[in-house]
This record gives structure tokens, C-alpha cells and sequence, in this order.
């Protein structure tokens, strides 16, 4: 006999959507613009310059060729990039691969060639042992460079692009896509 649940329930847009955080965000920016989203140290960036900016990481992203399938790792703490990168990498369609800033080069080494990593941000607090992993590794990703002020440690650079000059050349109206699975 079989299960009246499994009897004309396919996929579709009344009773399906993947699940995703990507609306949440877009919905506070909208109810919400001028509300505080992150405070990190002195600095307070509202919903809708949150949205903005993991807006402009999407579409600098995607001019650098970024999009569905393809994987931006990110070795940061808990600072505004890594917020930014939880809804701009997924905007694209790509994978974040956020990496514990506890690991040692070989596993991060590993763990960035298994994913294939195409773009890596990473706070320049965690640049030699990400340097370390990157002399390991077979892939040579896209290299961003964050600083984050709040820490108080200049770390090591490992390319020439700056996260906020990268972001900054982004589209603000960036038209992402919602994902078509979870």
C-alpha cells in the first residue's frame, strides 16, 4: 500500500524551498536597513550595508570567474569578512570551505587541494601557517588577504589583493540567484 505522503508531491514552488540563509539576510535589509547587524570593535555596519557588502563579495567573486560548484575557502575568525563570506560565496552558487583556525599546515594543505580550492581569504593573523600549507598544496588559489584591525596583529600578507579593495570594486545590487538545493 503506498504512503498517501509520497502520492503527488513533487517538487514545487508552494510546497519547496531550499533551505538557506541567503533570505534572511535579504529580509532584515529590507525590514530592517538601518538596524545594527555586526558589531565588531568600535565599528557597526547595519543590515543593509551587511547586505551590500555580501553583495559585493558575490559579484567581485563572480567576475573573477566564480560560480556554481566551484570552492572559496576562508581562514578567518569571527570578524565581518567571515560573516560577509557566509552569504557572498553562496550568492555566486560556490561552496564556502571555512577552515578552524586551529589546524596545522598539512591539514590545511589537504584539506585545500580536496576541496579545490579556487579564491582563499584569509586574515593575515593566520598567514604563516597559511603560507606553510600553500608551499604543500598542489592548487594555487586566488589569494585575499584580510586585516582585521580589531585583533591588533599585522600577520603575514600571502598575495597582493586587499579584501576591502576587492569587495569595494563589487556590484552593491549584485542580482544573485537562489539555490536550487540545499
Amino acid at each position: 500500500m503506498a504512503n498517501p505522503f509520497d502520492t503527488g508531491l513533487a517538487k514545487t514552488p508552494a510546497n519547496y524551498q531550499p533551505l538557506t540563509p541567503l533570505v534572511f539576510l535579504q529580509r532584515a535589509a529590507s525590514v530592517h536597513p538601518d538596524h545594527v547587524a555586526i558589531i565588531h570593535g568600535e565599528v557597526r555596519t547595519t543590515y543593509a550595508e551587511f547586505y551590500a557588502r555580501s553583495r559585493r563579495l558575490a559579484s567581485s567573486l563572480a567576475s573573477r570567474g566564480i560560480g556554481f560548484g566551484d570552492t572559496v575557502s576562508a581562514m578567518l575568525a569571527n570578524t565581518p569578512a567571515m560573516l560577509e563570506a557566509h552569504y557572498g560565496v553562496p550568492m555566486t552558487g560556490a561552496v564556502l570551505h571555512a577552515i578552524n583556525t586551529r589546524l596545522d599546515a598539512s591539514a590545511i594543505a589537504f584539506m585545500l587541494d580536496h576541496a579545490e580550492t579556487k579564491v582563499l581569504i584569509s586574515d593575515t593573523e593566520f598567514g604563516s601557517v597559511l603560507a606553510d600549507a600553500l608551499k604543500q598544496a598542489k592548487v594555487k588559489p586566488l589569494l585575499i588577504d584580510y586585516r582585521d584591525l580589531e585583533c591588533g596583529v599585522e600577520g603575514t600578507r600571502l598575495g597582493t589583493l586587499d579584501y576591502e579593495t576587492f569587495i569595494a570594486g563589487g556590484d552593491p545590487e549584485f542580482a544573485w540567484t537562489m539555490p536550487d538545493e540545499e
